[in-house]
């Protein structure tokens, strides 16, 4: 089922928080590496878990993560990373963890070669699904195919956030979508 159908059977807090998400982030072109990586870390924490338990923690997140700042959260240390497995507000997850600080590293590696993390991003695409899982796969760390999907899709890389019907769909071509362009 689609989120966008799937939000409409919610109530309440819970269809406020996903309604949120839905309307004003979910597939939208994103153009800052930080907000990219910021993407990448929470897709990366869901893994095993509901969406919603991410969006719920999402400040805590960006709180924990230095407001996904790239330059500080590469430059961790060990005390650094046992803050956050100390830290309840963000799923405490070692590998997770251990992930977003490389995965940092590596986006500075590619903007030095790239200029930026969406040029390098933007240099490989178009891409099949199965293409972007090899090359996250290789060059990223605890990036499988589901969230590597989820990843893309929620940047608009790859199509599928919305459905054709949604109107927000429509709104994500107004900000041309490089699915939409390939």
């Amino acid at each position: 089922m689609s989120y966008c159908f799937a939000i409409e059977r919610m109530n309440g807090a819970q269809k406020e928080l996903h309604k949120n998400y839905h309307d004003n982030h979910y597939g939208f072109p994103i153009h800052d590496d930080n907000e990219l990586f910021g993407r990448l870390i929470m897709e990366i924490n869901q893994a095993g878990l509901s969406w919603e338990t991410i969006l719920r923690k999402e400040q805590s997140f960006r709180t924990a993560y230095d407001n996904f700042n790239l330059e500080i959260v590469a430059n961790y240390t060990e005390a650094d990373r046992e803050r956050l497995m100390a830290d309840g507000g963000i799923i405490r997850n070692r590998l997770k963890i251990n992930a977003a600080i490389e995965n940092a590293r590596t986006i500075l590696a590619l903007q030095q070669t790239h200029g930026s993390f969406e040029k390098w991003l933007e240099a490989n695409h178009p891409r099949t699904k199965d293409e972007w899982v090899k090359l996250f796969k290789k060059t990223f760390r605890f990036t499988g195919g589901e969230i590597v999907n989820e990843f893309l899709m929620s940047i608009g890389y790859l199509p599928g956030a919305h459905a054709a019907s949604c109107p927000i769909h429509e709104k994500i071509l107004l900000e041309k979508p490089l699915w939409s362009q390939a």
